[in-house]
């Protein structure tokens, strides 16, 4: 209030005229809020400077200028002031005198003014101008702010409560309207019932000495009573919803806090995938590395693959080679045969030793045999350890899907596009591998079965050479006398075949050590590309493994995946038949309110009940004991006045027997 007196100072100092000091002591006395110049004497410099301060005064709450002497000038100049003022709540202009042109100022106050809740007018004039009058009315009926309007002792007629009646049709904000001590009658007060009702917020009307008939007062008093009804339940009905939005507000906070809740809780299960889906992909990065080692040794193989095919091809070179010198070797033996006919002996000896020979490579090929089926043994060994190997891989993928079950919970899109991606890759990895070893078996059953033809057909050779040898002996048999007769003859000439002979056994040597040398090339290429074959279906077999694993893994990974939608179907169904839960405690809660508050009060009326019975018998219990007392005050009486007669009679007996005759006679005790 400091700073409004300096600026009412200063606008006083501004226009020409000195501060009243009288309005100087009453705002330097006045509460926050509240400016407070009842019975004051405004002259017009003050109103003015009062109107420019109300102007933008955001401080003043309620504004009492009755009983000031307001003149016309003073009064346009303080309420034109308040036209624009947004913060004052409350105007009293109780006994200011004013006429038309306040009746007028305050119309237009009331037109544009939108914060002024409650007007005292009383003990005014504005009635007595009827038009000034209509104009205030018609303002009333656009005003929208206003509940509260005190018109007593204004000089209102019927004609002014016609106009109020027609303000109060269009007005839906008054809940406040005081007649009384004005000109209204007959007429206006028919008027004013006419009007209510259309209007549902007025719920009192005052109209005492108004010279208003009973039943006129009485249809006031019924539609006030209606409305104030109304405004009741509708009071009624605001405090309801007020309390139904806090709880419904408070059911918000609730689900929000919840919902905040589930959200850490699906963060961290988002965590939890990411780290699940970080270590899977840790994993198929390691069982992609390990397919690579798996393709490096494919490679590696199919390098000793071609190997061994070039191996294959020289020792075809070597078979036809060999097959040349068989060929120059039969028709040397063929001329020889004609030639020597005479030393069959000797050939057939030879004929022994080769199959002596034969059956000796007969032992060592079976030793070989039995070689080959150690060495197949210590391969099935092998075998049974790789499988042993693979068991235990099975129990450690086991162990790893256990653990990837227990650790991904939920999997990311992201993650089965990759998954996709590398199955893809693998899938096309393994058609291309698929496709290889398809082609090397192929090639190496090719060569396998040619390799078996050109055995065969170097068997029929021997065959037909066994059977070429035993018709020789046939024929040696038969030749055998003319052999006889001319073995004189080629002893000369055997001489000289002699040395051929041994020429040619040597070349035979040869060649059969160098038929052995292909045969036991032929094994050890036939064992070469089994164990090949082995190890490519090993690696089959692991690779199908591999295939298997990542099928349980991409299962395990639908099944988490299903799961994580059931499980947040699930959540969502829980939440709301939480949420119908809460709803129903709430409920419930409110009964159960209700009840206790039923029973509180059922309590309190027996503990009432209660503490008066306590106290009655406590009186009774005080009363008894204080009976008890003197009953056993007069009993220990009785029994003192019964002990004395005893007493007495004791002693007059003694008295009477010792005084008695009879006292001689008796005997002495």
């Amino acid at each position: 209030m400091e700073e409004f007196r300096r600026s009412y100072s200063r606008l006083c100092r501004e226009s020409g005229a000195e501060p009243q000091e009288a309005v100087l002591q009453q705002l330097h006395q006045l509460p926050r809020g509240r400016l407070d110049l009842a019975t004051q004497s405004l002259t017009v410099d003050t109103c003015r400077a009062l109107g420019k301060l109300l102007q933008s005064e955001a401080l003043c709450i309620e504004l009492i200028l009755s009983d000031c002497m307001l003149s016309d000038e003073g009064a346009t100049l303080l309420l034109r002031g308040l036209c624009t003022n947004t913060v004052v709540r409350l105007l009293d202009l109780k006994g200011n005198n004013l006429r038309a042109a306040g009746a007028e100022a305050l119309g237009k106050l009331l037109r544009q003014n939108k914060s002024i809740q409650s007007l005292t007018l009383e003990w005014n004039n504005l009635g007595a101008w009827e038009d000034a009058f209509a104009t205030f009315c018609g303002s009333l009926a656009a005003n929208g702010a206003l509940q509260q309007l005190d018109l007593r002792n204004n000089q209102i007629s019927h004609k002014g409560a016609e106009e109020l009646a027609l303000a109060l049709k269009g007005n839906t904000s008054l809940q406040q309207l005081d007649l009384r001590w004005n000109n209204i009658g007959l007429l206006g007060g028919r008027a004013l019932v006419s009007c209510l009702s259309s209007n549902r917020t007025l719920w009192r009307l005052d109209l005492a000495g108004n010279n208003v008939p009973g039943d006129v007062l009485r249809a006031v008093e019924q539609a006030m009573d209606h409305n104030q009804d109304r405004h009741t339940t509708f009071r009624e009905n605001q405090a309801r919803t007020h309390v139904l939005s806090k709880e419904v507000q408070h059911l918000r906070e609730e689900k929000s806090k919840q919902f905040l809740d589930l959200m850490e809780t699906i963060d961290k299960q988002r965590e939890e995938m990411a780290k699940s889906s970080r270590a899977s992909a840790a994993r198929v990065g390691q069982l992609q590395e390990a397919l690579n080692e798996r393709h490096s040794i494919i490679n590696a193989l199919k390098a000793k693959l071609q190997m061994t095919e070039a191996a294959l091809a020289l020792s075809e070179q070597k078979v036809q080679d060999l097959g040349q010198l068989l060929a120059t070797a039969e028709q040397e033996q063929l001329s020889l045969s004609q030639k020597q006919a005479k030393e069959r002996k000797l050939e057939q000896q030879e004929a022994a030793e080769r199959e002596s020979k034969l059956l000796r490579d007969l032992s060592a090929a079976s030793e070989k045999n039995l070689l080959l089926r150690n060495q197949v043994d210590e391969l099935e060994r092998k075998v049974k350890s790789q499988q042993e190997q693979l068991f235990l891989t099975r129990q450690e993928l086991t162990n790893t899907s256990a653990e990837l079950k227990m650790r991904a919970v939920q999997a990311e899109e992201r993650l089965d596009m990759e998954k996709r991606r590398s199955k893809q890759s693998l899938e096309d990895a393994e058609n291309l591998r698929f496709k290889e070893v398809e082609h090397m078996t192929r090639h190496l059953e090719e060569s396998e079965r040619v390799m078996q033809e050109r055995v065969q057909r170097l068997e029929a050779m021997r065959l037909s050479l066994e059977e070429e040898l035993s018709r020789v002996k046939a024929v040696a048999l038969t030749e055998r006398g003319q052999a006889e007769e001319e073995l004189i003859k080629a002893k000369s000439q055997a001489r000289l075949e002699e040395q051929r002979l041994a020429h040619l056994e040597e070349k035979l040597r040869l060649l059969a050590q160098a038929r052995d040398e292909a045969q036991g090339a032929c094994l050890q290429q036939k064992q070469t590309v089994a164990e090949a074959q082995a190890r490519a279906s090993q690696l089959s077999l692991q690779v199908e493994g591999l295939r298997r694993r990542l099928e349980e893994l991409q299962q395990e990974l639908s099944n988490k995946d299903q799961e994580k939608v059931a499980e947040v179907t699930r959540v969502r169904v829980e939440l709301q038949e939480q949420n119908g839960r809460l709803q129903a405690e709430l409920t419930a809660q409110e009964a159960l309110r209700e009840k206790v508050a039923a029973l509180e009060r059922q309590q309190k009326v027996i503990a009432s009940d209660h503490r008066e019975a306590l106290l009655d018998r406590e009186s009774e219990n005080a009363s008894l004991r204080e009976r008890l007392r003197l009953k056993e005050a007069e009993i220990a009486r009785i029994r003192d006045e019964e002990a004395q007669r005893a007493s007495f009679l004791q002693n007059a007996v003694l008295a009477y027997v010792q005084g008695s005759p009879l006292r001689a006679l008796s005997p002495p005790k």
